[in-house]
């Protein structure tokens, strides 16, 4: 099946008819929007129905949460990213995403759109003008207002029925009869599903009658105050929204002062969280990190926070979490503990980026895309509170965020970080170096070469401002620290003196990893636009002045991966290979996975140039495996390029044809039409030509429309599987 929809939860239970009443509606309308109270299960109904209909949308059923936006302004970005969009694009922000839906039949769900009703509105009507084949499902505590919206109204499960009786069941554990504690529990919890699973979790540890008699006291009188805490927003069901403040509220005055401090400070995280950063972002005064694991132990016991995944991450409901930011602001705490969980997320921002050369480069980068929503949390809250901070945090992901495709992310946060930021230095330099490299990726060369202009201004005058710094100094320095880094006569910044560099040991200026990575950019900016003379040249010049080996550094390591491409749009192809097989072997020496990617990348290209097509097959298939690992889209969309150019070089036009509409796939995925090396181009329609004359036109436009409109992921697959494994 196309699409994406998350696991079922088990414990669904009932509902029939309203699955119903769902099916029926989206039989017929082209917007259904599943209303109801906070915890009535809206979610699950909407989950359940999306599995069911899956199979009438050709091109899948696919979901989009929205809890963790606190805001509209990635919505757009992250409903693209729910249906595989990895938008490469510079123009408005849902033109790639209306094409992308433009001639699909699908099922797309967007749950929980409450907070941003009237953004999710403009959207849905925007994409449903678009897209004739397009149905969406929404959950949200209120209609989103759109024309030709259904309304499914979910009330609670009857009170009395066995319905609530066997959800409470199962979240118990226990088999109870129809009359007594359980029976009444579930009448005064109104059938609510996630005010009877917290009542489930209290059972476990003190019995259905102890909760009974507990919930007769709470429930019979006029909520206390303490159950008052969230503020009612709700245009439905008021009464029953009570009940489940109140049900929140009963389980938060059962959990210990610790456990209800941990609730409360654990709702800054938007996404799921795993125990270190819990206990570095919640730690604190008596909440001692030896006694949180077992607070935390306390909340999943309790069915406030869920328990972990297969990955160690835990989360809470987005209600449950909303109840402990009450407190959490109630407390005093709100500013404190939302600064502790930005400077945690800076800080693994900045470990990620200064251990991305080496072997826990993998590592990293699925750390960085695992953390992604508290990122994104975590940047927000800097770019309003210390935006030198935020732009020392975007500059370390943005790479990686680019790499992983989210390339509106990367350019929105770094371009607001660099224009709200006074910093200068290395920090500037490095989100420069990061934007350029987004923009080149977007396609976007004039504003590219503007901001690899600015880059290189930046690295030189940083690297001339900390030699100068070791120069002032130069009678306490060790003789080793006074290399000369980037000295450029007649460019001293103001306040340092030229005599004085030159009193400080050298004769030689030695440009260092800022200055690298500004002519890997204008290289990277060369090349892409057809320059390969130029690229050669830029990063040329500087790897002669710099001092080390090729793999010393990443930065060094990109240049020297630049100088290789560049070869070979000379046609130095023997050289270009050499450099590249000496370099791919220091990269497997240092486990490191993108750069090799790219080598892979044009080992095949030069086999393609040399009439090798088996080993650029080879090699194509080895980039593929990578850039899988790195789950970069237009990486195997590249990738697949080259591999079917291969195989139509070697005259198998059954499997370049298929290849070729997988590939057509992974393009479109991305936003844009197919790019690539220019020189790629030229072969990849030569051989083409070729094998569609050979093979026939209707037979090889039979294979590629099969590959193209099948499960992406397949055909990654039989494009991996060499010829005598299938």
């Amino acid at each position: 099946m196309r699409g994406h929809l998350p696991d079922e939860n088990p414990g669904f239970v009932g509902r029939r008819t309203e699955l119903e009443r769902v099916s029926a509606a989206l039989a017929e309308h082209r917007l259904v929007t599943v209303t109801g109270v906070g915890g009535v299960g809206k979610t699950r109904l909407a989950l359940r129905a999306a599995h069911i209909a899956a199979d009438r949308y050709p091109d899948g059923a696919w979901w989009t949460d929205l809890t963790p936006l606190d805001g509209d302004r990635l919505l757009v970005a992250l409903v693209a990213d729910s249906v595989d969009l990895a938008d490469h694009t510079p123009g408005m922000a849902t033109t790639a995403l209306r094409r992308r839906l433009a001639d699909d039949r699908l099922l797309l769900v967007l749950d929980s759109c409450e907070h941003l009703a009237e953004p999710c509105a403009r959207l849905v009507a925007e994409l449903l003008a678009a897209a004739p084949g397009l149905t969406v499902l929404a959950t949200s505590r209120r209609p989103l207002g759109v024309e030709g919206e259904r309304i499914v109204a979910l009330d609670p499960l009857p009170p009395a029925g066995r319905d609530a009786l066997e959800l409470l069941r199962r979240a118990a554990g226990e088999d109870f009869p129809a009359a007594g504690p359980a029976g009444e529990i579930c009448v005064r919890l109104e059938g609510i599903p996630l005010a009877l699973e917290l009542a489930a979790a209290q059972i476990r540890l003190q019995g259905a009658e102890a909760v009974r008699d507990q919930l007769g006291t709470r429930f019979d009188a006029p909520p206390a105050a303490r159950f008052d805490l969230l503020a009612h927003t709700e245009r439905v069901w008021p009464s029953r929204h009570q009940t489940l403040r109140a049900a929140i509220g009963w389980s938060h005055e059962l959990s210990a002062p610790l456990e209800r401090l941990l609730w409360a400070r654990l709702s800054v995280f938007r996404g799921p969280f795993d125990l270190v950063s819990a206990t570095a972002v919640c730690a604190g005064g008596p909440l001692d990190p030896a006694v949180l694991p077992a607070a935390l132990d306390g909340l999943v016991r309790s069915s406030v926070v869920r328990p972990p995944d297969a990955g160690g991450r835990f989360r809470m409901l987005d209600t449950i979490r909303a109840y402990g930011a009450t407190w959490l602001d109630r407390t005093g705490e709100t500013g404190a503990v939302a600064d502790r969980h930005a400077a945690h997320f800076r800080g693994l921002a900045v470990r990620a980026e200064t251990e991305w050369h080496g072997a826990r480069q993998l590592h990293w980068y699925r750390t960085v895309d695992a953390h992604h929503t508290d990122l994104r949390t975590a940047l927000d809250r800097l770019l309003r509170t210390d935006p030198d901070a935020a732009l020392d945090l975007v500059g370390s992901v943005a790479f990686a965020w680019s790499c992983r495709g989210r390339l509106r992310e990367a350019r929105d946060g770094l371009e607001q970080a660099l224009l709200l930021s006074g910093a200068r230095g290395r920090t500037r330099a490095r989100a420069l170096w990061a934007l350029g490299v987004t923009l080149v990726l977007q396609g976007e060369f004039g504003p590219a070469q503007e901001v690899s202009e600015r880059c290189a201004r930046e690295a030189r005058h940083t690297e001339y401002t900390e030699y100068a710094d070791r120069a002032e100094h130069a009678d306490r320095a060790d003789p080793a620290d006074r290399v000369a880094i980037a000295e450029r006569p007649g460019h001293a910044p103001a306040g340092v003196d030229e005599d004085q560099l030159a009193t400080a040991g050298r004769t030689r200026s030695r440009p260092g990893d800022l200055t690298l990575d500004a002519a890997a950019l204008a290289g990277l900016l060369a090349l892409t636009t057809g320059r390969p003379m130029a690229a050669h040249v830029v990063v040329g010049h500087v790897l002669d002045a710099a001092r080390g080996g090729p793999a010393d550094s990443a930065a060094r390591l990109r240049c020297h991966l630049v100088q290789v491409f560049a070869l070979t749009g000379l046609g130095r192809l023997a050289e270009a290979r050499e450099r590249a097989l000496a370099l791919l072997a220091r990269c497997e020496e240092l486990d490191e996975h993108w750069t090799r990617t790219a080598l892979e990348y044009q080992l095949a290209l030069t086999g393609l140039l040399e009439g090798d097509p088996a080993a650029a097959a080879g090699h194509a298939r080895a980039m593929l495996e990578g850039t899988r690992a790195l789950g970069a889209s237009l990486g195997v969309a590249l990738g697949l390029d080259v591999l079917a150019t291969a195989l139509a070089a070697a005259g198998d036009g059954a499997r370049a044809a298929d290849v070729s509409g997988t590939g057509e796939a992974y393009w479109r995925s991305t936003g844009q039409p197919r790019r690539g090396l220019p020189g790629l181009r030229a072969l990849h329609e030569k051989y083409t030509d070729t094998v569609r004359a050979t093979l026939g036109e209707p037979a090889y436009e039979e294979i590629f429309l099969r590959a193209l409109t099948g499960l992406p992921q397949d055909g990654l697959d039989r494009a991996l599987r060499g010829p005598r494994e299938d």
